[in-house]
């Protein structure tokens, strides 16, 4: 009878250890759903951080041609149909009294903030290559050729903003670049034209003129 009694205790505990296994399998794939969404670089709206890096990568960045430190979007003024910002009010003021004085470097800061691009070499006025660039403070600059690249690379710094961005090399060299519209499109919009007028139309209904 005891061994009996045993027997049925014995049976009774691997069915519950068996259960108790079941259950601990169970839970395992709700805990590494839970991991792999802690992981996940979401934000808590769902939206990935892609939009943080862009940000990043557009943020404004310029330096003021009159005192070279950083520019701010607040302080600008008007200069070839586009904008030139500066540190202070102060500084502004200063370009805007003598424009001619600060002009290499307002050419510079116009490409650097992407309102004009490159379309020539800037020392030959050919057709640049890709593979022949060089940075010019923080502006990437193409040439015609290795000889072209090579002038600039030799001199100094304040001489490379001069070979590029002077009046007469940048007017060659770079161009402004179209703004883009409402809905993105970054061609120029067609011009107006007067409406064409269209000649009436006889009624039929019209009875034919009496002689």
């Amino acid at each position: 009878m005891i061994r009996w009694t045993m027997l049925m205790l014995l049976s009774a505990a691997s069915v519950y250890c068996l259960a108790a296994t079941t259950a601990d399998d169970k839970d395992k794939p709700a805990a590494k759903a839970e991991k792999a969404e802690s992981s996940d670089p979401k934000s808590e709206d769902g939206d990935t951080k892609d939009g943080d890096k862009k940000e990043d990568e557009d943020k404004f960045t310029a330096k003021c041609p009159v005192s070279g430190e950083a520019a701010v979007k607040e302080q600008f003024t008007a200069y070839k149909e586009k904008e030139v910002y500066f540190c202070c009010d102060k500084c502004k003021a200063a370009f805007e009294a003598e424009p001619k004085k600060f002009e290499v470097k307002a050419n510079h800061q116009l490409v650097q903030t992407r309102q004009f691009k490159q379309k020539k070499c800037p020392i030959s006025g050919a057709d640049f290559v890709k593979e022949q660039s060089a940075k010019v403070s923080n502006v990437t600059v193409r040439f015609c050729c290795e000889k072209c690249k090579g002038a600039v690379q030799s001199a100094k710094a304040d001489e490379k903003l001069e070979m590029i961005f002077a009046e007469a090399k940048f007017k060659k060299a770079f161009v402004a670049t179209k703004e883009k519209s409402e809905d993105g499109d970054a061609k120029d919009k067609p011009k107006a034209g007067k409406p064409k007028l269209e000649k009436p139309k006889a009624d039929k209904a019209e009875a034919a003129p009496e002689k």
